[in-house]
């Protein structure tokens, strides 16, 4: 599963994001890492402080991932709202959800503020960075001069993250899809 170079600590963490994602942090057990990463007994205490110390290195690593994943889809070419149905129809693996809005619904995650802070700071980067660019298209006349960035960036964050949920819900990614599809069809410039 990693590759032969990969350190303990990068296993540990890598297991770790892996584990989060399926199962949140409650049902993210040392065993269960320590198993996924093909570490030895005792290499998570030897490398981290303990399962809080080491979630919150995959929590970072996952918000990190995610920003650049954005950034690279909404600074490529094109209007703004080229940008922003680029960055809604990129590929995701739908059913799986998302691995940071996944933390926001995890109770231990939400209680603690170390733990939760890369996953606010990650969403309140994207709604800056989406509200950004919905400006910039006001400034150019391709949106409506009303619109507020903001609410328009929360609306765009708020579509996926449900998204993700009616999809799972579901069982097929066709909620997402008509999601997406609603919300480019409000923010469609006209003529």
């Amino acid at each position: 599963m990693y590759s032969v170079g990969m350190s303990t600590p990068e296993r540990l963490i890598e297991s770790t994001r892996e584990l989060l994602w399926e199962r949140g942090y409650v049902g993210t057990s040392p065993k269960a890492i320590l198993e996924r990463s093909g570490a030895g007994q005792g290499s998570m205490y030897h490398h981290f402080k303990g399962k809080p110390d080491l979630a919150l290195a995959a929590i970072r690593r996952t918000a990190e991932e995610m920003r650049a994943t954005a950034e690279a889809v909404l600074s490529s070419p094109g209007t703004p709202y080229q940008r922003i149905e680029a960055y809604l129809r990129r590929e995701r693996d739908v059913l799986r959800g998302c691995p940071i809005g996944r933390l926001t619904m995890d109770p231990e995650i939400v209680a603690s503020q170390e733990l939760r802070a890369p996953v606010d700071e990650t969403l309140d980067w994207l709604r800056e960075r989406l509200a950004g660019i919905v400006e910039e298209g006001k400034e150019q006349g391709q949106f409506a001069p009303g619109l507020d960035g903001e609410e328009i960036a929360a609306a765009i964050v708020a579509t996926v993250q449900g998204g993700y949920v009616l999809a799972r819900a579901s069982g097929s990614p066709a909620a997402f899809d008509t999601g997406v599809r609603g919300l480019l069809a409000l923010l469609r410039p006209t003529a």
